[in-house]
């Protein structure tokens, strides 16, 4: 760990993004391109899901046992905080460098993809950008290095992908705010020790009456749903946060009264880069099972990677990821230099979890009766894929994001 630490304060070193080095990411391709910082922690984060995640994906998706000794593991490396500040007690390095180890580790085990996109993006994203320095204390440096993690409650058991639908309430009373509703598909729900939870304030105003909260956990009239058994992902827990009459701080608003939907729409074009990130993660592991089980599997007394009809598959197994990836990488860099990056990270998210589900679908098609067992992992990538087109909004909601911001742009003036 020691070694592994020492890998990543090399890689505190932020890139500047200039029109040269844009233009040198855009036309070439491939893992020799990235800047040295991000290529060692690339191999910082492949060594650690190598030698602490593959060995056990396996038994934690069968036995569904949260990885608590690995996150503590993820968060002493400083992954848990990637984009951070260091002046904040983070790691300080940029959104390229997040999406590159998400992928890393994502492919090791899917669900600790999840576990780290979640504390990074979701639940402290928007602290890091709206909180108080008196709420950061409290709420932002516990939940850094892996002692504490945090969760995001937007979804309900009823609104689906109508956000601004917010059935929670939230009533002042006094010096508190009375929460009172439920937020479903909780991830980090059991083991998180704070959310960032989204109520509405003013049903009168829609989604401009919805506003956002630090509720730390556990808290009086706060309970867990049951812990859902899920097809995938089955390493983290998922559940319903169930809020009545429950007290907190009146002090615990995030940012401004109605803020709460801007909040959560802009924690979410963050966040989507994260999951792009774990959808490629997941394909370039089914990938890796297909190519070594092509290679080793004879038939017709000759490797199976020999015949036309498995190189064709590889091929567009290949294209789908690489193009995936670039463009992810493009949202990711489009963040770190200031500019708009909703339409791109919307682009990296839909491409990169069909990327998936395809190329999982093809790795099962490669191992045959084999991919269907649980004796490889071929299935586990193709059941930890299909969520990905689900959360932090389907692929219908990506495709939606991506036209409404191609007609601002081609808008007639």
């Amino acid at each position: 760990m020691a070694a592994l630490r020492q890998l990543l304060r090399l890689t505190k070193c932020k890139v500047q993004i200039t029109p040269c080095h844009t233009h040198q990411f855009r036309c070439l391709s491939g893992f020799v391109n990235l800047p040295e910082t991000h290529q060692m922690l690339k191999k910082t984060c492949r060594d650690f899901a190598n030698n602490e995640l593959v060995p056990i994906a396996g038994k934690l998706d069968k036995e569904h046992i949260y990885p608590r000794k690995q996150v503590q593991k993820l968060g002493e490396l400083g992954l848990l905080c990637v984009d951070v500040p260091e002046k904040e007690g983070g790691t300080g390095l940029d959104y390229l460098a997040y999406a590159i180890a998400m992928e890393e580790i994502s492919r090791g085990c899917a669900s600790m993809g999840v576990i780290m996109s979640v504390n990074n993006s979701l639940y402290l994203g928007p602290i890091q950008k709206y909180a108080t320095q008196q709420q950061k204390e409290k709420f932002l440096k516990p939940f850094l290095h892996g002692d504490k993690i945090g969760c995001f409650a937007l979804s309900e058991p009823g609104n689906g992908s109508d956000a601004g639908a917010a059935s929670t309430t939230a009533r002042l009373v006094g010096d508190s705010w009375v929460l009172n509703g439920t937020k479903a598909w909780i991830t980090n729900g059991y083991e998180s020790e704070a959310a960032v939870v989204f109520a509405t304030t003013d049903k009168k105003a829609k989604h401009k009456g919805i506003s956002a909260f630090l509720v730390p956990k556990p808290t009086e009239g706060l309970s867990l749903g049951k812990k859902e058994d899920k097809l995938g992902i089955r390493a983290s827990s998922t559940c319903n946060l169930i809020f009545e009459d429950c007290r907190i701080p009146k002090e615990n608003l995030l940012g401004e009264l109605g803020m709460g939907f801007k909040i959560a729409m802009q924690t979410l074009d963050s966040g989507r880069i994260g999951i792009a990130s774990q959808a490629l993660g997941i394909a370039q592991a089914a990938f890796e099972c297909a190519i070594d089980y092509a290679q080793k599997r004879i038939a017709f007394d000759q490797p199976i990677s020999k015949l036309q009809a498995i190189q064709m598959k590889l091929a567009d197994m290949e294209v789908r990821i690489e193009s995936a990836r670039l463009l992810t990488w493009k949202a990711a860099m489009l963040k770190d230099a200031g500019k708009p990056f909703t339409k791109e990270a919307a682009m990296a998210k839909l491409t990169a979890s069909e990327a998936a589900t395809f190329v999982s679908h093809q790795a099962i098609q490669i191992l045959g009766g084999m991919g269907y067992v649980s004796d490889m992992p071929a299935e586990r990538h193709y059941r930890d894929a299909r969520i990905t087109e689900i959360y932090e909004g389907t692929s219908e909601i990506q495709k939606l994001v991506i036209a409404g911001n191609l007609l601002k742009q081609y808008a007639l003036s």
